[in-house]
């Protein structure tokens, strides 16, 4: 005679006897076994099919990593320990099928969208800093994709590249700079909208209404959820919104990507699965990176470091510029508002940001802007009060404050 465990000749906890199973009932535990250990292994297999097919993807930049390479004697320090410095690029590329309504692809694109953005050791802020691609500024020698090289010369920034790619902008930025690039991402317009519809929309207000032919886009004044082609013609459009200057459309960008922010974590896209995999895959087709985040595990690393960011933390400012005196339809840098802005993200130290006021129009009045950025705030260090640190305030916004508020 055994215990209660169900053995045959054993007692059940109510004192009767246990019988053995029935054959049926052998049958039956069997069969649910088989169907329970069927689904563990589908889910896993439809996990790995998930996983694979996001990872395939992403397109590495082969070419520009082994570009880079090639010139990583003259390429500048990383100076901070944990923090990342993180190039995304804006292609207007007309090639492909989706690209293809923007115009006729003739083979070249330039950069129309360019971003420097850092990420401190800490991970508690980001800082996005647009550069703008009328800026002159020295070109270094770089691969053209028919295999030449170009000589180095004073240029516009976005043509780097046109003559050179992802690594022309790159050493391009890092020689304006002096800040070591550690990564970078290539969007064009079609993976932009694809992402835009994969969060279903971004916000924005318009405080007066727009009617752009080139960029496509016509809305009342107001706010407006915007969908992927909508999107794209108000990150794009420039000469039917405010003065028509550049730095209105800059700004624009900043705060249609401060609104992205904010509808990615408040809609718990990141920790929704179901949010989550249609922006993983309209993300991943979308882009083009360098081959340390051309992987899910690359990509999830990165947005596993800024996923908690406070979103009054997440900053977007446009490096000091002003008019080009020989021309003034292209830009040159305020300084020394530039270099100490450059020698912040470099060294990974805080810096301050105010609210941008209205750019009148002019010259006159893009310089008046441009001049703001060199005020500065003072801050006591850590645990004093006699020894103050300069800590340098410019213009921008946060991705916590919308548009038109």
């Amino acid at each position: 005679m055994t215990d209660s465990a169900g053995i045959p000749g054993g007692t059940r906890p109510d004192g009767g006897s246990a019988r053995p199973p029935s054959g049926r009932r052998r049958r039956l535990l069997r069969w649910t076994g088989l169907g329970a250990a069927a689904l563990v292994l589908a889910g896993a297999g439809a996990g790995w099919w998930l996983y694979t097919k996001l990872d395939g993807n992403i397109t590495a930049d082969t070419s520009a990593e082994a570009e880079l390479r090639r010139y990583e004697r003259e390429r500048p320090a990383h100076l901070a320990d944990g923090a990342q410095n993180i190039l995304l690029i804006g292609s207007d590329s007309r090639s492909g099928r989706e690209n293809a309504g923007y115009g006729q692809d003739k083979g070249t694109q330039r950069s129309d969208t360019t971003i420097l953005l850092h990420l401190p050791a800490d991970r508690k802020s980001a800082t996005a800093v647009s550069i703008p691609r009328d800026l002159m500024t020295d070109v270094p020698s770089c691969l053209t994709p028919d295999g030449s090289r170009t000589t180095e010369r004073f240029a516009q920034f976005n043509w780097a590249f046109e003559w050179g790619g992802a690594a022309c902008t790159i050493r391009t930025v890092e020689k304006l700079s002096g800040v070591r690039i550690d990564h970078h991402m290539v969007v064009d317009f079609g993976g932009f909208k694809k992402m835009v519809d994969a969060v279903g929309g971004v916000e924005v207000c318009l405080r007066q209404p727009v009617d752009d032919a080139e960029a496509a886009l016509k809305l009342p004044a107001g706010r407006h959820l915007l969908q992927g082609e909508q999107a794209l013609g108000f990150v794009r459009a420039r000469h039917s919104l405010g003065n028509g200057s550049d730095t209105e459309r800059m700004q624009r960008q900043q705060q249609f990507l401060g609104s992205l922010v904010n509808k990615v974590q408040s809609n718990g896209v990141l920790l929704n699965p179901a949010r989550l995999y249609p922006l993983l895959d309209a993300a991943t087709s979308s882009v083009t990176t360098d081959p340390g985040l051309a992987s899910l595990r690359g990509l999830y690393e990165l947005v596993r470091g800024v996923r908690d960011i406070p979103t009054d933390q997440v900053k977007f400012l446009t490096v000091p510029r002003k008019p080009y005196a020989p021309n003034p339809n292209r830009d040159e840098l305020v300084e020394p508002d530039a270099s100490r802005l450059f020698e912040q993200l470099r060294t990974d130290r805080p810096l301050t940001i105010t609210p941008p006021t209205p750019e009148p129009t002019g010259a006159s009045g893009r310089e008046a802007a441009s001049a703001e950025a060199a005020r500065k705030s003072v801050r006591p260090k850590s645990g004093t009060t006699s020894t103050p640190v300069p800590v340098p305030t410019f213009t921008g916004t946060t991705a916590d404050v919308a548009d038109c508020r």
